[in-house]
């Protein structure tokens, strides 16, 4: 038996956590627990938690980010396995089923995720080409951006024994940044089916919020090239990745007048290029 522990951040959003707890409440494989962690909100979460979810194990937290919201969710949780789930986003009714059959097949594996359907202004838009999806020896293809879906994610809770948790300083890129850790160690099984909905467009998506995201996947770069944990092959691919993100965020800095900013970049790119 997969006893598998679903874990949704959320901040402020009451009306999408709603249909995201009513998709988890829909599988056809019943989790194991629910955990909620209510990451600041000053909205009706609480309330509306305590009234149509009863049985959720709610946690309240000042705003301290969604790494940090995970974190607490994953040291709460008592399952063996943990699915991830954004509070905008919704799963289709098989997903935890179909994923727990794949992984107990193929029990080599410890992370699994899945193909997904894109929601943009109420219309389904087609993902392109670079965000196509993978299983297997997937960390160089995770390299450009990321290509796992936190809310496609089942994952072994061992694993973050062997590679951390979510990083807390990253205000955003944070799954891009376990993802390259993930990766680098653990092969992926990938359902092609689309199991879950993401919807985007809403003001409050951390792509929006921040002007230059490419400067935290740096910034996760820079750690895992640091940390010695990959092969010599996949360090070349991460250090050419590093130098090609510095060039073009650096070339963004200085159309915008940023040159100190853009001075830094190319001294990085120079001691990656040493």
């Amino acid at each position: 038996m997969f006893r598998i522990s679903v874990i949704v951040p959320t901040y402020n959003r009451c009306r999408y956590l709603k249909r995201a707890l009513r998709s988890v409440y829909a599988q056809s494989y019943a989790p194991y627990e629910v955990i909620v962690i209510d990451d600041g909100s000053g909205d009706d979460t609480a309330a509306m938690v305590q009234k149509q979810f009863p049985e959720v194990k709610y946690f309240f937290q000042s705003n301290k980010g969604v790494s940090a919201a995970r974190n607490l969710g994953i040291k709460q949780a008592t399952g063996d396995w943990i699915a991830l789930l954004d509070s905008d986003d919704e799963w289709l009714p098989s997903k935890l089923q179909l994923q727990a059959e794949s992984l107990k097949d193929q029990n080599d594996k410890k992370v699994c995720h899945t193909e997904e359907i894109w929601i943009r202004h109420g219309r389904r838009v087609n993902p392109m080409h670079k965000h196509r999806k993978s299983g297997g020896w997937i960390f160089r293809q995770c390299l450009p951006l990321c290509v796992m879906s936190p809310s496609s994610i089942v994952l072994h809770r061992s694993i973050f024994d062997k590679v951390g948790m979510f990083d807390e300083s990253l205000p955003a890129c944070e799954d891009y940044d376990l993802w390259l850790r993930i990766t680098a160690h653990y092969p992926v099984l990938f359902i092609e089916q689309p199991q879950i909905v993401k919807y985007g467009g809403h003001d409050d998506q951390l792509s929006r919020k921040y002007w230059g995201m490419d400067r935290f996947r740096i910034k996760a770069l820079e750690k895992i090239i640091a940390i010695g944990m990959l092969s010599d092959d996949d360090r070349r691919e991460a250090v050419n990745m590093l130098r090609k993100k510095s060039e073009i965020y650096r070339q963004g800095a200085l159309k915008r007048d940023k040159r100190q900013e853009a001075l830094r970049y190319q001294r990085l790119i120079e001691r990656y290029s040493a």
